[in-house]
């Protein structure tokens, strides 16, 4: 666990959903995998084809969205697979229905009681947001199969404003749902690139997590 500019009296908490709030190696592969089975089959190439179409897409994003502020500026803007797919002509609209159609957190996923014990407890001094780059209908899923869905009302998708995270209009709106300012703010996420970099940017703090124990421990640093 990593933590970035972490406010004085912070009431909001905006949580990623993958490889945040659990850990399942192959579920997280599969999601990524379907996908770009689905846009090879679409495109009429092979996956090898596919796979090297979306890498250099997710290159071309990066140096048309490099930043050059923050904690590191020599850092560039890494592609989410959305935003990839939509470089290559797939718009967010078609991504949020083959992520509906394809993606299946029931098939991996089960309730975590350690999770719901780490929530409950940050539960009594923080709002929270999720902000998940799968359609909010996937995330609502994952979130019950992993038995805490009751504590996220707030959920905002890859299809609630049809933009993919790191997108900053998405990171200010969920804090909005919680009815906090950015400052008053911390976003968590596995990735710095998607769920640090533009939140820090933002004047909001960030915790770069590795895995889903380091969530479980977040009580002892947020609380204390």
């Amino acid at each position: 666990m990593k933590t970035f500019s972490l406010p004085e009296k912070a009431s909001c908490i905006i949580f990623d959903i993958d490889s945040t709030l659990y850990e399942n190696a192959c579920y997280q592969r599969e999601q990524v995998d379907c996908q770009i089975r689905h846009f090879a089959s679409v495109r009429g190439v092979s996956y090898d084809e596919a796979c090297g179409m979306i890498e250099n897409a997710r290159i071309r994003y990066a140096e048309k969205h490099s930043h050059g502020n923050g904690p590191d500026s020599s850092r560039t803007v890494k592609a989410s697979l959305g935003n990839a797919l939509a470089e290559l002509g797939i718009p967010i609209e078609e991504s949020v229905e083959w992520r509906k159609m394809l993606i299946k957190p029931e098939k991996y996923l089960h309730v975590d009681l350690k999770l719901k014990e780490a929530l409950s407890s940050l539960s009594s001094r923080f709002d929270f947001s999720v902000l998940t780059n799968n359609p909010a209908d996937i995330g609502r899923r994952t979130l019950r199969t992993l038995g805490v869905a009751d504590f996220f009302p707030r959920i905002i998708g890859l299809d609630t404003f049809m933009l993919s995270k790191p997108h900053k209009r998405l990171f200010l709106e969920a804090a909005a749902l919680c009815g906090a300012r950015p400052e008053k703010s911390i976003s968590v996420g596995d990735r710095f690139d998607i769920d640090i970099a533009v939140p820090l940017s933002l004047g909001m703090g960030g915790i770069l997590v590795e895995a889903v124990e380091d969530v479980y421990r977040l009580p002892e640093v947020l609380l204390n």
